[in-house]
């Protein structure tokens, strides 16, 4: 890899480990520590989702028109002066106010890191994405982990370690992020752009492709929401809960080789959308084995599924978009993948919040796989019409 990505592999890992000592936490402290339903544990991760959403999308508009330095600068320095508040003051209404802006700097960072990732290692496809993701994860492990001991002994503690997280951040970002060169002359390059019809089939593309994308995302929040609290409930620990989220982003980060070992088989190592249908139907399989678990053991098994399932759909839908996205419009079209994982996020804690509330956890699961089965068939038919632009192009030239 580029030096420039390993840089950026670096700063993800520590944005990542200073969220994930509070992210898998936030259903349980709302709900145990301030005394809150689930209800409205997903309405304020619905908040906070939404800003971030705001985030992904402002940040992408940036990213294409300043550039990715001075993108990530100010979505981290968002989040640390956010952090900082919430050190100190943490009752319900100003934990709600901070972790929303927490939410929105936070969000302003991620699409400039997956289109500097694209940018810096064109050639190097999927494996950039990959990079950038098996970072996140990396982070996730060592967050989490130190997040459910951290918070055994105090709360207090898991806000401060996330505050001086995102300052060291801020100075990798500072030192290391000045020379990536990724800002685009959008006027140079306009000639090269395709016609607007065929951007908008690409953007249609995309939009029916992140449909699925954001129904996966929906599901997958509820580890973090409403199984949590599930788990609680059934007498499993927060330190047994965390390190369920140890062994998600262990097992990315360890597993990765031998997974790009399994993707060189002929029949899926170029069809990305193959991978991401397979990943899919692995979702199915850890939701029905976590519908069924009463004790840690069966959870372990549906999350170690669930992370294999996972390793092969959230790098691909960055991927696809990097290639489709016209030059000049890369940052708006990873902006649009994060905030459609990041619009998951937010619909996911309240819908499932709302199930489990009036209908209980069943009926949670049942929703979730169905949900599922819809996203496997819009990724089956998101390029359809790109396909289809494509014949009527050779049919022409061979007209001609």
């Amino acid at each position: 890899m580029p030096r420039s990505l390993w840089l950026l592999v670096i700063g993800m890992a520590v944005n990542v480990t200073g969220s994930s000592f509070l992210w898998p936490l936030n259903a349980i402290y709302i709900h145990e520590h301030l005394g809150k339903t689930l209800s409205i544990s997903g309405i304020v991760l619905m908040l906070n989702a939404g800003a971030t959403v705001i985030g992904n999308l402002f940040g992408g508009f940036l990213f294409d028109k300043i550039g990715g330095y001075k993108s990530i600068l100010l979505g981290i320095t968002i989040t640390v002066v956010s952090f900082t508040g919430l050190s100190f003051w943490h009752s319900f209404l100003p934990y709600v106010t901070f972790l929303t802006i927490a939410g929105f700097g936070s969000g302003i960072i991620f699409p400039s890191m997956y289109a500097m990732a694209g940018a810096v290692w064109k050639e190097g496809g999927r494996r950039a994405f990959n990079a950038i993701y098996v970072a996140q994860n990396l982070g996730v492990a060592i967050g989490a982990s130190l997040g459910g001991i951290v918070a055994s002994y105090s709360f207090q503690f898991i806000f401060i370690a996330n505050t001086l997280m995102y300052v060291i951040f801020l100075a990798i970002a500072l030192m290391g992020y000045r020379t990536i060169q990724t800002t685009t002359n959008l006027q140079s390059v306009a000639r090269l752009e395709p016609k607007p019809d065929k951007d908008y089939t690409k953007l249609y593309a995309l939009l029916i492709l992140c449909i699925g994308y954001l129904l996966c995302w929906v599901g997958y929040v509820q580890w973090q929401a409403t199984i949590s609290t599930y788990t609680q409930q059934l007498n499993i620990s927060l330190k047994q809960y965390s390190f369920l989220w140890t062994i998600n982003g262990a097992l990315i980060v360890l597993g990765q080789p031998f997974l790009n070992r399994a993707l060189r088989i002929k029949a899926i190592e170029k069809n990305v959308k193959t991978q991401i249908v397979i990943g899919m139907l692995i979702f199915i399989i850890s939701f029905l084995i976590a519908a069924k678990a009463e004790a840690f053991s069966g959870f372990l098994t549906a999350m170690i599924i669930l992370t294999v399932g996972e390793m092969l759909v959230w790098p691909a839908v960055p991927t696809i978009a990097d290639k489709l996205a016209p030059k000049g419009r890369e940052g708006f079209y990873q902006g649009i993948v994060n905030s459609t994982a990041t619009g998951g996020r937010m619909i996911g804690p309240i819908l499932g919040g709302l199930l489990v509330d009036l209908y209980g956890m069943s009926m949670l699961f049942t929703v979730l796989i169905f949900l599922f089965v819809i996203a496997i068939f819009t990724t089956i038919f998101y390029d359809r019409k790109l396909a289809m632009k494509a014949e009527q192009k050779v049919v022409s030239e061979v007209s001609h």
